[in-house]
């Protein structure tokens, strides 16, 4: 019976894909270099570090990849108070409080920076349901390695048999799957092209998975 549900942030709780598309290619202006619409994509659910280090082998760039990262999160951060169309995404204050309720035990285990994510939980008043806050900047390999959910299974406190992930990018599922996780992939409007076939259940929006429904998931 499920114990723990391990939430992913952007695009999952938060709709900030398009304050990190703008952030992103603010910083890809700052620098002059050209990414295309396959290649933003390819990094979609990934480490802010973990993108400058790639983007900095793909185009040779002299510079430190933790440069790039200063200057994206700068423009970040500019975006995240001032820019108006960040909100939670439609269902998900519903469905997290519904799960707490019900006595399901949260974790949040996203790529973002701590500094986002305390961010983002301040703004929406997200701490009282969630036990733990675990992000993928502060450990070796970002998803889709599968640390990020080994470690959030453990925080829970209950076996990764009784747990399940709600992700919504293919580095996340891979993630969850190769952690041997129950995954419900969440098909967001804000993530295109991704991968969802390593998800045991795909959904488009929150009402498809009430506490009834997932509680014998797993």
């Amino acid at each position: 019976m499920l114990k723990a549900v391990l939430f992913d942030m952007d695009g999952v709780i938060v709709d900030t894909e398009p304050l990190h598309h703008k952030a992103y290619h603010n910083m890809f202006n700052d620098y002059n270099i050209h990414v295309d619409k396959a290649l933003y994509e390819s990094l979609t659910g990934q480490s802010t570090k973990n993108v400058c280090k790639k983007l900095c082998n793909h185009f040779n760039l002299n510079v430190n990849a933790n440069e790039l990262v200063d200057r994206k999160r700068y423009h970040f951060k500019d975006l995240f108070f001032n820019d108006p169309s960040l909100k939670l995404i439609d269902g998900v204050h519903d469905i997290i409080k519904e799960y707490h309720k019900n006595g399901i035990t949260l974790v949040l285990a996203s790529s973002a920076s701590m500094l986002t994510i305390n961010n983002v939980f301040t703004k929406f008043d997200l701490d009282q349901y969630f036990i733990a806050k675990l992000s993928g900047a502060d450990l070796k390999a970002s998803k889709p390695h599968p640390e990020i959910f080994i470690n959030a299974a453990e925080a829970s406190g209950f076996n990764r048999k009784e747990c399940l992930v709600i992700e919504d990018s293919t580095s996340g599922i891979k993630a969850a799957f190769d952690a041997g996780i129950y995954c419900i992939g969440y098909d967001s409007l804000n993530s295109k092209n991704q991968d969802y076939s390593l998800a045991n259940k795909v959904v488009s929006n929150f009402n498809e998975i009430p506490f009834e429904k997932v509680k014998n998931l797993v």
